[in-house]
């Protein structure tokens, strides 16, 4: 794997991250498919697009976020260590921590903290309308 866009330091500290996870070279199946979607005729033609399967854990992943077969190649090994890592972290991993946060901070407020959430923005106002300007007649 060589690519320009990809500097030495993150392709090294990929592949210790790969290392530490338990994840071979040997054990990965690539494929490279043609693209679809969006991005006309030059996504249509060429081969871009990267299969990697794990064969121990089954895992696979797509990758066509960018044009350079190189750069989706590594992508799509850091989406794989992502995917593997949260498997074996489950609960504790960054990205199912993410999802949680994101669940919270959708889920719907209880009566009482509607309430105290609107006292306090009713508060606020009749602070602000205390300041406004009074026009002298």
């Amino acid at each position: 794997m060589s690519d320009p866009f990809v500097t030495t330091e993150k392709r090294d500290a990929l592949f210790q991250r790969m290392e530490r996870l338990g994840i071979r070279e040997a054990d990965l199946g690539e494929k490279f498919i043609l693209g679809s979607g969006s991005g006309g005729q030059k996504i249509n033609k060429t081969s871009s697009c990267v299969h990697l399967l794990h064969k121990p854990s089954g895992t696979e992943v797509k990758c066509q976020r960018e044009r350079s077969r190189e750069l989706n190649r590594f992508l799509a090994r850091r989406e794989l260590c992502d995917r593997i890592e949260e498997k074996q972290l489950g609960a504790k991993s960054a990205r199912q921590q993410a999802i949680e946060k994101l669940r919270r901070q959708k889920r719907r407020r209880s009566r009482r903290q509607k309430e105290r959430m609107l006292e306090g923005k009713r508060r606020q106002s009749e602070k602000k309308a205390e300041r406004r300007h009074v026009a002298h007649e």
